[in-house]
């Protein structure tokens, strides 16, 4: 199977015309850049740029050299290095790192990632968050409200948004996927039905003319939400069944698990073992009568 990075350089290779654009405004102040195949989001506000994640690793220069300002804070969607990679160049250069609670930890300590069969090292210290919150956080900047919150185990156990409201621009990170196959970290408590969750209470906080980004491929509009958000419901449906039946990816997928789903997958049983991995973790809630 794949892992997460060959997909991500395989997704910007078939998708190269809409993930390598050089940037997309999306009002006066927010400009949405490559982070290296990655959305970076920059919002020019009153006491210099903020950032929304910091893109793939290597890319800092080219994301500075495009911005007219300085970089005084930088948001994490969550932990990913395809997201957090120039964290640190940023950080020694002064700027503020917002994120999750969980993400810093995940950021700051070695562990485990299973599907890769592989130990990831801590990040140097200067790359971590340098301000956390648990569960909802908000800044001002340049006439523009910005809110964040958490979004309980939908990709990973730190995922969370940010709501630029005055512009009604929605930075989703990877809780939403349109071109890259969903990743689940189950071994963080992510699972398909926190990622459904998330993606209602996105749902709660966009109205039609919100411009939704996500944490890689083109801005989103809450029908194209809604439609990868029920595409995921009526897997967690199919997947219930399955997973109480004891099938594994191979055996799901000859069950049609992913029949006549809106989308192609590039790995599909990699994401049914992460699948199953995370509703077991979560089998509380797949049937009342699964102790």
């Amino acid at each position: 199977m794949l892992s997460r990075r060959q997909l991500l350089k395989s997704a910007i290779a078939v998708t190269a015309p809409r993930l390598l654009r050089a940037q997309e405004h999306l009002s006066d102040k927010l400009t949405v850049l490559d982070g290296g195949g990655v959305n970076v989001i920059a919002f020019s506000g009153s006491d210099g740029i903020i950032l929304i994640d910091s893109g793939v690793p290597k890319q800092g220069d080219r994301l500075k050299s495009s911005l007219n300002g300085k970089i005084t804070t930088v948001i994490n969607t969550h932990y990913h290095s395809d997201h957090t990679g120039n964290n640190e160049m940023f950080g020694v250069a002064g700027a503020k790192i917002i994120a999750h609670r969980r993400t810093k930890e995940w950021m700051s300590t070695d562990y485990w990632v299973p599907l890769e069969e592989r130990y990831e090292k801590a990040r140097p210290k200067a790359a971590w968050p340098t301000e956390t919150f648990l569960l909802t956080g908000s800044l001002k900047s340049g006439g523009e409200q910005i809110d964040y919150g958490h979004l309980t185990l939908a990709h990973t156990s730190g995922d969370i948004y940010i709501y630029f409201r005055n512009a009604n621009v929605l930075a989703v990170g990877d809780v939403v996927s349109p071109v890259l196959d969903p990743s689940l970290d189950y071994y963080t408590g992510a699972w398909i039905g926190g990622r459904v969750d998330a993606m209602d209470d996105l749902l709660r906080l966009a109205n039609d003319q919100t411009k939704i980004v996500p944490g890689c491929g083109p801005v989103m509009t809450k029908a194209q939400l809604k439609a990868e958000r029920d595409m995921m419901d009526t897997l967690r449906d199919r997947l219930f069944k399955t997973v109480r039946e004891g099938d594994g990816p191979k055996e799901m997928l000859q069950a049609g698990v992913m029949k006549d789903l809106p989308r192609t997958w590039k790995d599909p049983e990699k994401f049914l073992y992460a699948a199953a991995k995370g509703l077991w973790a979560h089998h509380d809630k797949i049937d009342p009568n699964v102790v």
